[in-house]
């Protein structure tokens, strides 16, 4: 009897675990859907705020103002993660989904160039700002909150589905994208089509919020809630050099190779490689939805054998594989084999992708995991990732391209040594001690 009031117990904690991962990923989703539909519809909107007839020139413009964006992202990790650490997990996820509302709010709504002038790019920086605000604190309260309210032995498998639902809101706006591309004509599109997709984001981010609303706080934050002593403070974070350094090591090549092949790709096919801008749609929507899949697949592959394997995949081939894939991918004419490409390199990213929340959540103690997590992650995103497209816009205008793929394998050949000389973290970690003791 006893036994099976345990097992009823255990069952129902499973399911109120699962409904917490839940209820919060499905706010990650469309807070990176808003973040993503901006490069999803880019090769629309461009002519609305940059004028002129250089394609490139236009989207080096757009991307610049990606990369912008990142820039508010470590001021969103350190004012998110701060806030998060001292107020509790659900309420700075309702604060950075409210944030998120708002600019994809203005985005939809700013006239074009050729109405207001340069207001219209001023505007779209600005929101461009609160949404890159929103995003770095996002990523670390829903990494620390994902990694908290996880069941011990399944934390890497719940973790994973922060990628699920990054990967997922992309897949959103590309998915929105193929919808309106099969019932509006290309100039429908650039003259008004592209802001269905922000109006949409905006709605949904205010759904979202009122969802998140309902969530449980984490444990591990409740236990610490009433203890006396500092939270979420730069003036704690100092005291964990290391963790920040492995933090910094830990995300450099992982981001900018997902940002090369989840967002940058979109135009490196149309622009380069020459294949059709929907057919290019259909390519990237296919390889993500494949993608997302493998990231609940390898996060439990990690509770098994362990983080560090898994990343010592992506560092080794990443590194190798790098140059050959993106030198074909950006000669192929064949939409088939440029799929298989970049399938294969979504796969190798995967190694990165699907545990790095849940490696640092793991290096941090609770009363610092938000701000440890989010700020030191948040600065090697804006500075690395943010602009990976950037950069490659401007080598291939240089007439440097090839140039980038060896910037890209080098960028992971970095993290890699990060990784060779780790220590495992999925066992004694700073989560699995707050399960044996509160903290001081």
């Amino acid at each position: 009897m006893t036994t099976r009031t345990q097992s009823g117990e255990a069952r129902r904690n499973e399911r109120r675990v699962a409904g917490n991962v839940l209820r919060g990923s499905v706010g990650n989703l469309v807070e990176w859907y808003d973040w993503y539909a901006y490069s999803a519809f880019t090769t629309y909107f461009a002519k609305s705020f940059f004028p002129g007839g250089d394609s490139t020139l236009q989207f080096l413009n757009t991307a610049a103002v990606f990369a912008v964006g990142f820039l508010m992202r470590p001021l969103g990790g350190w004012l998110l993660g701060r806030f998060a650490d001292r107020f509790g997990r659900r309420s700075a996820l309702v604060l950075s989904v409210s944030m998120m509302a708002c600019g994809s709010l203005v985005i939809a709504v700013t006239p074009e160039y050729g109405k207001i002038g340069v207001a219209a790019p001023v505007l779209l920086v600005l929101a461009r700002l609160l949404q890159g605000l929103s995003v770095g604190g996002e990523y670390s309260t829903s990494a620390t909150y994902l990694s908290e309210v996880a069941t011990p032995g399944r934390r890497g498998f719940y973790s994973s589905f922060q990628y699920v639902t990054l990967v997922g809101g992309q897949l959103l706006a590309l998915g929105l994208q193929l919808v309106l591309q099969s019932v509006l004509t290309d100039r429908q599109m650039s003259e008004w089509g592209w802001r269905i997709a922000f109006v949409v984001g905006a709605l949904a981010a205010v759904i979202v919020m009122l969802l998140r609303r309902s969530m449980d706080e984490s444990e591990s934050y409740q236990r610490v809630a009433g203890n006396a002593g500092e939270r979420g403070t730069l003036r704690q974070l100092v005291k964990y050099p290391r963790e920040i350094a492995l933090v910094v090591g830990l995300t450099l090549g992982g981001t900018v190779a997902f940002y090369t092949y989840a967002t940058y790709t979109q135009k490196f096919l149309e622009n380069t490689a020459g294949i059709p801008r929907r057919t290019v749609t259909v390519i990237l929507f296919i390889a993500l939805l494949l993608f997302a899949i493998l990231q609940p697949l390898a996060g439990r592959l990690s509770d098994r054998i362990g983080r560090r394997k898994l990343l010592l995949f992506f560092g080794i081939a990443g590194t190798v594989l790098t140059v050959p894939i993106m030198t074909v991918m950006a000669h192929t004419k064949q939409p088939v084999l440029a799929f298989l490409l970049l399938m294969a390199a979504l796969v190798i990213v995967t190694g990165y992708t699907s545990i790095n929340a849940i490696v640092k959540a793991e290096l941090f103690p609770t009363r610092i995991r938000a701000l440890g997590v989010g700020l030191p992650y948040a600065l090697t995103v804006a500075i690395f990732g943010g602009t990976a497209e950037l950069i490659a816009q401007a080598l291939k205008k240089a007439g440097h391209e090839s140039l980038f793929f060896w910037y890209v394998a080098g960028c992971v050949l970095v993290s890699l040594v990060v990784y060779a000389t780790m220590r495992e973290t999925s066992r004694s970690s700073a989560l699995e001690r707050d399960e044996d003791q509160n903290e001081d």
